[in-house]
């Protein structure tokens, strides 16, 4: 089927672009801001044509435990939720990264800490770029900024994370999950056969064949010196994975004096407060990660040298803004500007920030 032109709000466009890509199964439970993800899979009903499962859980651990299994099985599995939901996740989240298997998961976020707000918020950057669960792991974190790209970011963290046997995050908020925009809606995809999955994932559990012996993943290992063998290969996939997929965006980077740094709906807010600030003769320029993991730290770095200061524009208290601060290593004030519970500031506001940097 062609390419499509259609009017939806970001959770939808992830559904859409689950069923479109070939995904194996959905394990998922309701929370708002990011239901519309599960409502809009059900309404699909993709097992009735590509043959793809979906299933409400019974908890949040239940979700992720079979999302645990079905990546086990080198099956294309994904789960969704928002914010606290995620918190219930996190220890599920340790054993998959543990066990290098792919998936999906995809984090709404809303507003803490503790039950919080329905209301959009970035305030779990930490829980997500900082680990979350237990253990030295990481998650290739990307953070859309339009519908589109929350479509276009299923399919890129799902092949990251078969790339890398590693779990892919898309870290979102409830504005971007919510708003409603035009979106292109990739061709779809066949569903892998088993006999694909079995060449494409040699190390799944899929049961003994004639030409091999059935695998076994573990995450336990009661041996230190082997423990740490494992922990030394996934920090090296890491390392590698920092080496090739950092991805960001510049915005009239090149002559600017002072820089925003922001990410997904923040982004979204910074790009007319650049307007604003060059319609006033400021030389203002935005530097947008995509990747949150690994985080574009070089292209800071280098920006370092060149402005005078940057602002980093968050929906909470300051969390990305420590990882400029290190990116810039005290070359040149990085200052934070957030706004917290769920109030989304205006580009007026940023610009009123920012002229008190400068």
């Amino acid at each position: 089927m062609s390419e499509e032109i259609s009017l939806m709000k970001g959770n939808e466009a992830i559904a859409h672009a689950a069923v479109r890509y070939g995904a194996d199964g959905y394990f998922g439970y309701p929370i708002t801001p990011q239901s519309e993800i599960i409502e809009t899979l059900m309404e699909l009903a993709p097992w009735k044509t590509t043959g793809m499962i979906v299933m409400q859980a019974e908890s949040e651990l239940a979700a992720i435990n079979m999302v645990y299994g079905g990546a086990g099985c080198g099956k294309a599995v994904m789960t969704s939720s928002s914010s606290t939901g995620m918190s219930l996740k996190m220890e599920g989240i340790s054993y998959i990264a543990a066990g290098e298997l792919p998936c999906l998961l995809v984090n709404v976020m809303r507003g803490g800490p503790g039950l919080g707000t329905i209301q959009p918020s970035q305030s779990d950057y930490f829980q997500t770029v900082k680990g979350g669960g237990h253990g030295d792991y990481r998650l290739i974190t990307l953070a859309p900024y339009s519908v589109q790209e929350m479509a276009d970011f299923v399919a890129l963290g799902f092949d990251l994370a078969f790339k890398y046997r590693t779990p892919s995050m898309i870290l979102t908020d409830g504005v971007i999950g919510q708003m409603m925009e035009k979106v292109r809606l990739p061709e779809f995809k066949r569903r892998r056969s088993e006999e694909e999955i079995r060449k494409q994932c040699p190390w799944a559990t899929l049961g003994r064949t004639p030409d091999r012996a059935p695998n076994f993943l573990t995450t336990l290992e009661m041996d230190s010196s082997l423990m740490e063998q494992r922990n030394i290969h996934l920090q090296a996939k890491y390392k590698e994975i920092q080496q090739n997929e950092v991805r960001y965006q510049e915005v009239l980077c090149d002559d600017a004096d002072y820089l925003l740094v922001a990410f997904g709906s923040a982004a979204r807010i910074c790009l007319k407060t650049v307007d604003l600030a060059r319609a006033e003769g400021l030389k203002v320029g935005l530097l947008r990660p995509i990747t949150l993991w690994p985080f574009p730290s070089e292209i800071l770095e280098k920006y370092a040298s060149k402005v005078k200061g940057m602002l980093t524009v968050e929906l909470n208290a300051g969390q990305m803004v420590e990882d400029v601060r290190l990116a810039v290593n005290g070359k040149m004030p990085v200052e934070h500007y957030g706004r917290l519970g769920g109030i989304v500031p205006t580009p007026d506001h940023v610009l009123e920030a920012l002229k008190k940097l400068i």
